[in-house]
């Protein structure tokens, strides 16, 4: 710990830090999964804001230079077992599954101060900024070559920097060298958003696999692909309940697939032993002719709000079902690239260290998952996951 101190305290007093971020909880009960600190400018001073990272909001908190030292180191003894300092000179990532043993892997720089604002009232910074040309996005015609968002393509800019915050809150569950298979993936914006992000932003070494059942829309893909030299950036043809795929699986996306085909996905991620899975469930219609219960007929007997239960029922049970296995899951919201209201994403990642330690909590949901089958009378395709 003492390293780390030495480090924060150089860092800080000589200016040169320029960005900070705590991740991979140490306590399931910690009601924030990441907290990020920046230099800021408050009335000419220079401060800390600290960014609390929450399922469904960000809240700040300012710091004086000598309270943000005792504030990171209790992040790190209490909250987070990793944090990444970047600095002018260098990056370097703590690893603190013991506090009493820390491990400090040094790095060259990746960020430069001088692409840090250190206004507090900055505007919007997405991890692919508009402005700034980049290769995928002008392809698909959403960037002019300058590197402009052309306008009409900006609730898509918008919505692929969503989706890549939501990756940056779980990267610590990918190893560096990871297979990702997207189901689903259509025009694949965001498979190429998430290859892009992890293979040239952060350098890992990462191989996706897009899936879709139009043979127009794979070819078109991997024209692109080829035209990008995204050498490891691969579409295929195939439906998702009859893939075939052995191999194992690191992560697994599938945003939008239709009713069933989303828990065949979900099946086949947790038959993978996939640490991340992200789903974007839709057209849940599955238990709609299912679903009865003579207490709740009143509710049920209105077929929009019989349709809308049945999508919560169906999402409930599906994170159930993925707890049983061991998942740590939530529920966000994550606006669709079609703009409808189907914008609830199942996030699920897995620590294979704390699968041993979460037995009471698999059995819960075990027996919760059963007694919610009982009670309305549905037999869902994720029961096939056993």
């Amino acid at each position: 710990m003492q390293n780390f101190i030495s480090l924060l305290k150089q860092s800080i007093s000589q200016e040169t830090l320029i960005y900070i971020s705590f991740g991979n909880v140490r306590n399931k009960s910690t009601l924030y999964r990441k907290v990020t600190i920046r230099p800021v400018l408050l009335r000419n001073q220079l401060s800390y804001q600290a960014t609390y990272h929450f399922e469904k909001k960000v809240t700040h908190k300012n710091f004086k230079q000598e309270d943000c030292i005792s504030f990171c180191i209790e992040l790190l003894k209490d909250s987070f077992k990793q944090c990444n300092l970047f600095c002018e000179d260098a990056d370097y990532q703590i690893l603190a599954a013991k506090v009493d043993k820390l491990k400090i892997i040094k790095s060259s720089p990746s960020k430069r101060k001088e692409d840090i604002q250190l206004s507090h009232n900055q505007e919007k910074q997405y991890i692919i900024p508009d402005g700034e040309p980049c290769d995928f996005l002008i392809h698909l015609g959403v960037m002019t070559k300058e590197g402009r968002v052309i306008q009409r393509h900006y609730n898509k800019f918008r919505q692929i920097n969503r989706f890549l915050e939501i990756v940056s809150d779980v990267i610590d569950y990918l190893p560096d060298r990871a297979k990702i298979i997207d189901f689903g993936c259509g025009k694949a914006y965001l498979t190429f958003a998430l290859y892009y992000y992890l293979n040239f932003k952060l350098k890992k070494d990462v191989t996706i696999i897009g899936l879709d059942l139009k043979e127009d829309i794979i070819d078109f893909c991997n024209k692109i692909a080829s035209q990008l030299h995204y050498d490891r950036l691969v579409f295929q043809m195939g439906d998702i309940a009859e893939y075939q795929e052995t191999a194992k699986a690191d992560m697994v996306v599938t945003l939008h697939a239709c009713d069933t085909a989303t828990d065949f996905a979900l099946i086949k991620a947790v038959c993978w032993e996939a640490s991340v899975i992200l789903s974007v469930p839709c057209c849940q219609h599955e238990l709609f002719s299912q679903i009865h219960n003579d207490i709740n007929f009143p509710i049920l007997k209105q077929g929009i709000l019989k349709e809308r239960f049945s999508a919560i029922l169906t999402d409930s049970l599906r994170a159930l079902k993925l707890t049983e296995h061991g998942y740590d899951v939530s529920m966000i919201e994550f606006t669709s690239l079609e703009h409808t209201a189907k914008n609830i994403m199942i996030r699920a990642v897995s620590d294979v260290n704390r699968k041993n330690q979460q037995t009471a909590a698999m059995k819960q949901a075990a027996e919760e998952f059963k007694t919610l089958c009982s009670f309305w009378n549905v037999n869902p395709t994720i029961s096939k996951l056993c």
